[in-house]
């Protein structure tokens, strides 16, 4: 999967991935109101409603993007209707040929990490019959735990030609509170990236491993040590935008090869409409905003990265 989601980045010239990442305030109130108008005011509408919105901004994004992130805490919040829109969500972006990674920041250890691995990654065995559940191609796996944690779901990405992207240095604030500690003469995000690239080791593409990471853009910083600690690591790069992360820090995130890692947006996306910018879109045409607003990431990280 790691080959397919280079290929496609090369292709498009889109180092880029949209986070999927719904909150009701961001659906135009004609979505919300054909929802709750067929299936009522209720948890089930409220997940329609989030679906519909997803399905527009795929459908108006897909031919520009190699891949999407849904955050899954957005749909659990609407409990098993949440996650089916989540499991729709996953199933239509892969029908538009899209690369799925799906934002789950799991990590446990033994058979509980397997579990996750296998119902995010792989597939569970009901009888005689194979199942997937959530099937998407890449997630998110938090390593605080130790190899314990993050050995299961790279056995089952090795199985299935799958990929994880593990937490290293992330872009809240906040998180210099653990990952910043010195553990030596050494800060704990480095030991992590260090780790994460002996993971990759046992499980390569063929320029990068499928045991990528996960660096806030708003650590430029510490992205370009982590960059050169981790050469064959893809680097998923959250916190540009909204977060504060400005295209001209990115440099350092990808290699000379101009590959190397992919820039998240999620609600400078997704809830494009409501930004001045693109307020003449308005609520109907919501998705068009949303398709403006990939076309000016993709320049703004194109010309000050690449050019």
């Amino acid at each position: 999967m790691i080959n397919r989601l280079v290929s496609k980045i090369q292709k498009l010239n889109a180092p880029v991935v949209v986070g999927l990442d719904p909150m009701l305030g961001y659906v135009p109130e004609f979505i919300q109101k054909k929802a709750y108008a067929e299936y009522g005011e209720t948890l089930e509408g409220a997940a329609e409603a989030i679906f519909e919105y997803n399905k527009g901004i795929i459908d108006a994004t897909y031919d520009l993007i190699p891949a999407v992130k849904p955050q899954i805490a957005m749909y659990e919040q609407f409990g098993i209707e949440g996650l089916h829109a989540f499991k729709k969500t996953v199933d239509y972006a892969k029908s538009k040929d899209l690369v799925v990674i799906g934002d789950i920041k799991r990590g446990d250890i033994g058979s509980t990490s397997s579990a996750y691995a296998v119902g995010h990654l792989g597939g569970v065995k009901v009888g005689n019959t194979l199942c997937r559940a959530f099937d998407e191609d890449f997630v998110t796996v938090n390593p605080y735990l130790g190899s314990d944690g993050v050995n299961p779901f790279i056995d089952v990405c090795r199985e299935e030609g799958k990929g994880i992207f593990v937490l290293v240095k992330t872009s809240n604030p906040s998180s210099g509170e653990f990952q910043d500690q010195m553990t030596g003469s050494r800060p704990l995000y480095e030991l992590v990236g260090e780790q994460v690239a002996k993971w990759g080791e046992t499980h390569m593409g063929d320029s990068y491993s499928y045991v990528g990471a996960v660096v806030g853009a708003t650590y430029p910083e510490m992205g370009k040590i982590l960059r050169k600690l981790m050469p064959k690591t893809y680097i998923l790069v959250p916190g540009y935008g909204a977060q504060g992360g400005k295209a001209a820090d990115l440099a350092p995130y990808f290699n000379e090869d101009g590959l190397g890692a992919i820039v998240n947006s999620s609600r400078g996306i997704i809830a494009a409409y409501k930004q001045e910018k693109y307020k003449e879109y308005g609520e109907q045409n919501y998705a068009d905003a949303s398709r403006a607003a990939v076309m000016d990431m993709i320049e703004d990280i194109t010309s000050a990265v690449f050019r």
